[in-house]
């Protein structure tokens, strides 16, 4: 490939990577509304997931700082929507759980955003959107390929 051909490749993905994010991120915040930010969202959908973690695992998960991690959890803890508990054979370590109200607000917003998705997907054939699916799979595992090469430096 020419040096022109992959400069224009590179500003067309930044442009719609940008776009696609920033719109995904609004319609996504206008699906679940102003109770909670998009990030707890994603982080009372990661704790539903496992049923138990810790603020650690959740740092882990989402690449970013505990303290980031520390702010979302109080936060949500708040709001009644997750709950700690600390280990009975090691206190210093406190497990997450999402509560009752949690659950239910979890599933709510869930159903709203699988709505939004169920809208954007259907607009594409069957192969088409498995085609995009894998190839953001794909583009996923590279992504992660350099960061742990990074760490590894």
């Amino acid at each position: 490939m020419k040096e022109k051909q992959i400069e224009d490749l590179i500003n067309r993905y930044l442009a719609v990577s940008f776009s696609v994010t920033k719109k995904g991120e609004s319609l996504v915040k206008d699906s679940i509304g102003d109770f909670i930010t998009n990030d707890q969202h994603y982080t009372l959908r990661y704790i539903h997931k496992v049923g138990t973690c810790t603020s650690t695992e959740l740092s882990e998960i989402f690449d970013v700082k505990k303290s980031a991690i520390t702010a979302i959890i109080n936060r949500l803890t708040e709001k009644e929507l997750i709950k700690r508990t600390r280990d009975e054979n090691d206190r210093r370590v406190i497990y997450l759980t999402l509560t009752e109200k949690g659950t239910e607000l979890f599933e709510k917003t869930e159903e709203k955003i699988h709505r939004l998705v169920e809208s954007i997907i259907t607009s594409f054939d069957e192969d088409e959107i498995v085609s995009f699916i894998e190839t953001y799979e794909k583009l996923n595992t590279l992504l992660d390929n350099l960061k742990d090469c990074k760490m590894e430096e």
